[in-house]
Parts: structure tokens; sequence; C-alpha cells
């Protein structure tokens, strides 16, 4: 059983966000591992009446890669179904006609295809860049934002770590945190937790905030993060989640459970009552 009656209030939910990393699969080797049930409990929320868009921070590949990654692995989901951070920071990056300095993955570098990314540099934009987070790039990009007279980092998410198959890795918040530190500037994050993602993906559903739940592994930036827009946020017991989750100082989940299956089984039993 889930620890809270969450379930006892959600007959007017009529949209689900589901995180992706932690919840539908662990990321790794050979694209990822589902995790237990989850592929079944997507079938079974698309089958429904209900409205599912996935919101994810994954940003080592490209959005349609991501796709075509999860459809591999047996989840149905589509394109236009997928929120990922790529398409804002490119929204900022078209609006303001920056050439940007990127610290992305090699993978994700299609996504940025139509900017000019010639020197000189007038902002930096960081992902989840793996082996790319080297000391030389890093370096670079600090030169890039500390000769600007008001200088823009541009970060896609914030998270501190997630889990892959063989354990914990760092995501890409330690880094940000590491520039806004050496540069004393503060990062504009596109992804989650920032409310304007959240929005665009209810706002795409055609579903209120007081109408919707988001399920994530991470507590702070799904859960919070959702719950800060008025959405409700329930926390799986699977990915990057920790014991002291269910105690965590600044965040209440509306509900704990172990894993998406359990969560869609909670929600699609009690919704009509």
């Amino acid at each position: 059983m889930a620890d809270q009656p969450w379930f006892d209030s959600c007959a007017h939910v009529e949209g689900v966000l589901l995180d992706i990393s932690g919840v539908l699969y662990d990321s790794g080797e050979g694209g990822g591992t589902p995790i237990t049930g989850s592929i079944e409990a997507v079938k079974r929320l698309k089958a429904s009446d209900l409205k599912v868009r996935f919101c994810t921070n994954e940003t080592q590949c490209t959005t349609k890669q991501i796709v075509e990654k999860l459809t591999k692995l047996g989840f149905d989901l589509q394109l236009n179904e997928l929120f990922s951070p790529a398409p804002a920071a490119c929204q900022v990056l078209r609006e303001k006609s920056l050439k940007p300095f990127l610290v992305v993955h090699p993978d994700a570098l299609p996504d940025f295809a139509e900017f000019d990314l010639s020197e000189p540099h007038n902002c930096v934009v960081l992902g989840d860049a793996v082996s790319g987070f080297s000391y030389e790039n890093m370096n670079k990009a600090f030169r890039v934002l500390i000769n600007q007279d008001n200088p823009l980092l541009i970060s896609m998410g914030r998270g501190r770590y997630y889990k892959e198959t063989d354990g914990l890795v760092l995501d890409v918040g330690p880094f940000k945190a590491a520039l806004e530190y050496a540069v004393d500037c503060e990062a504009v994050v596109v992804g989650k937790p920032a409310q304007g993602f959240f929005m665009s993906a209810l706002k795409d559903m055609g579903v209120k905030p007081e109408n919707a739940i988001m399920v994530g592994d991470d507590i702070v930036n799904d859960v919070g993060g959702a719950q800060a827009c008025g959405i409700r946020g329930l926390q799986v017991r699977t990915g990057k989640f920790r014991p002291s989750d269910e105690h965590h100082p600044s965040v209440k989940p509306d509900g704990f459970v172990d894993n998406l299956a359990q969560a869609v089984d909670l929600l699609l039993k009690n919704r009509h009552k």
C-alpha cells in the first residue's frame, strides 16, 4: 500500500505527468533497463481516458532519440508527448540571437544544429555532458561567462545525480553550481523544476494544475517542482529515491508508491469512486 491516501482524492484527475529516468527505466549500457511493471503501467494509462505526457530532464541525446530508445525498450509514446529541456534552451537562444558555447553530450548536438557555434561565444549551455565535463571544457565555459558584462548560463535541469544500471552518477546540477560560484551568476534553468516547463506540458494536455499528478523519482525537481505549480506529486521508490526522501525537510509528497505500476493501479482503481 502507498503510505498516504492520495488516491482517495483523485476523482478529478484528468492528466498524468511522468518522469522517465528512474520511473520508466534506469539508463545505462545498451539503452538501459525498464523498471519492473512500467511498460504495462504506461499502456494502462494510455488505454484509459487520462491524458499522459512525459517530462524529462534527459539531455544525453536528442528528443527524437529519447523516443526511439524508449520505443525500442517497449514503451508506447510519441514525440509530441515528450517534454525535454533542449527545445526550451533553443527557444532562449533563438529569442536572444545568441552564439552559445555548448557543454553537452555529443549525441545531443543535433538539437542545436540551427545555431552559430563559432567564436566568440556570448553564453553557455549546460546539459548532461558526461565525459564532456572535462576541466578544459568547464574552464572554457568559465572564460566565456567571466568575460560577459551580464553572463548568461543556461542549464538544462539542475539535478544532483540520477541512477544508471550500475549505480548513481552525477547530473548537470553540480557543474552548474561550480560555474555559478566561479562567475557569481545565477543560471537560467530550463526543464524541471522550472514552472514554465510543467505548465507547458499542462497547456498541451488542456489540463489545470489541480487536475494533474506528477510521478517522479526526484523529490525536489519532480515532486517539489510540480507541487510549486499546484500539481500533486507522487514519489516512487525507484530510480534515485533514497530512504531519507521520506523525511525530506522541505518537500512532502502527496504520496509515496513503490513504483509506477503501483501508482497507476491505485489511480485507476480509485479515480471513479
